[in-house]
């Protein structure tokens, strides 16, 4: 059993308790498996922005066409902490290497689990259903492995910055890229030139400054 924060928990059981699907989702679950403290945690659910929004009294539309909402809770200090509550969603055709032209609700969680990168990044969790994992994310969490969900070329075809986040994650958790994942990353490394100097840099140096940069060597 993962250990909820108790705004997280909040949050979730507000959306159970209104007849909603909710679930932590995504690199929080990752961390909690591999005995980290996460960053942020990030909360999935069937309910739309504008179903989620009269659940709290504040929320800020963070990214509402892509159905995120962030809901502000006080935490143990009793300052504001945002939480990002995100709709299930099919991603549509990517035609910049980076984002969707369109976006589709869904009641499935698992094509939300679907569309995401890594495996060790598609697993979801709450106390009711327990752990979500159809990609075999914690298997490759033991392994020590980076794997794309699903067909390699097509999720970095989707968002080129993916390739650096394959690195990045292999280097920060001392992590070996799978190999179908690691030759698709190569051969499709040139559409890195349509991702912005900003995001790069981003990616970039959380690599170098990880435990282990070496895992980026030249192909």
């Amino acid at each position: 059993m993962i250990r909820l924060p108790e705004n997280v928990k909040f949050i979730i059981e507000k959306l159970q308790d209104a007849g909603f699907d909710a679930y932590a989702v995504g690199g929080c679950v990752r961390d909690v498996l591999l005995g980290k403290e996460p960053n942020d945690w990030d909360i999935t659910t069937d309910a739309s922005p504008y179903e989620v929004k009269p659940l709290f009294r504040r929320t800020i539309d963070t990214g509402i066409k892509h159905g995120t909402v962030t809901v502000m809770l006080n935490d143990e200090n009793g300052k504001y902490t945002g939480y990002e509550v995100t709709t299930y969603r099919i991603d549509g055709e990517y035609e910049d290497s980076r984002h969707p032209k369109e976006v589709t609700f869904t009641k499935d969680l698992k094509e939300d689990l679907r569309r995401r990168d890594f495996t060790i990044n598609a697993m979801a969790y709450n106390d009711k259903t327990g752990l979500v994992d159809i990609f075999d994310g914690r298997g490759d969490l033991e392994s020590h492995i980076v794997r794309a969900v699903g067909d390699p070329r097509e999720r970095f075809s989707e968002d080129a910055l993916r390739i650096l986040r394959a690195y990045r994650f292999a280097a920060q958790l001392g992590f070996e890229i799978e190999d179908e994942t690691a030759a698709a990353a190569s051969g499709l490394k040139d559409t890195l030139d349509n991702i912005s100097a900003e995001r790069i840099q981003t990616e970039f140096t959380k690599l170098i400054c990880s435990p282990h940069p070496e895992i980026m060597r030249s192909e």
